[in-house]
């Protein structure tokens, strides 16, 4: 695979990632979903770009977190154009290229999304509002909408620990770009041996 079919990968990545971002920031309030079907909900939550909704504490916590994604994401970039240039496996460097573009989409939101958009509690956010973002540079959060709440109800008693407790499974919410990272860590491990053969 060349750099320019990988580079529109991420491309095509990262317009779907942040045009799917945009519209529900621009139409829906923080909570309010949307019923797809019974096991798929259209749900808008924020977060601080972490997994599972969790932060690093301490003020310059976010700041952390993102400066490291930056360096992480350049770090996955030069792997990727060293693997084109190794001609490695086609789906190694797809891989990477899903994981650079899914980097790449939850760090425009933290950089720039608080500066170029209001707060969603109560309200429908505005692109580029008059009185400015609900945060600055940095401090801007990751948009989730995607939800599959595919079964909920109270565990069986016997089991261990969770028994007796509401479940739900699947209760993430994620975004595009976390779908990239997930579908490149997915094919690493199911082609592992194709994208990383053992040396003879």
């Amino acid at each position: 695979m060349t750099l320019k079919k990988s580079i529109f990968l991420i491309l095509l990545v990262l317009i779907i990632d942040q045009w799917s971002k945009i519209y529900i920031k621009t139409h829906f309030q923080i909570g309010e979903s949307v019923e797809v079907f019974n096991w798929f909900k259209i749900h808008f939550v924020e977060n601080e770009g972490m997994a599972w909704g969790k932060k690093i504490p301490g003020q310059y916590g976010k700041i952390v977190l993102t400066i490291f994604r930056l360096f992480a994401t350049a770090g996955i970039g030069y792997w990727l154009w060293d693997s084109v240039r190794k001609k490695a496996h086609t789906i190694l460097i797809v891989s990477i290229a899903l994981i650079f573009a899914g980097a790449f989409g939850n760090i425009i939101d933290s950089l720039v999304y608080g500066l170029v958009f209001n707060h969603s509690s109560g309200q429908v956010a505005s692109f580029l509002p008059e009185a400015g973002g609900y945060a600055s540079v940095f401090y801007g959060k990751v948009v989730d909408m995607f939800y599959f709440p595919i079964w909920e109800g109270i565990l069986p008693s016997w089991i261990p620990v969770f028994g007796g407790k509401h479940f739900t499974f699947f209760n993430a919410i994620f975004n595009v770009a976390d779908s990239a990272i997930s579908i490149a860590v997915i094919l690493l491990i199911a082609f592992n041996k194709k994208v990383f053969p053992k040396e003879v």
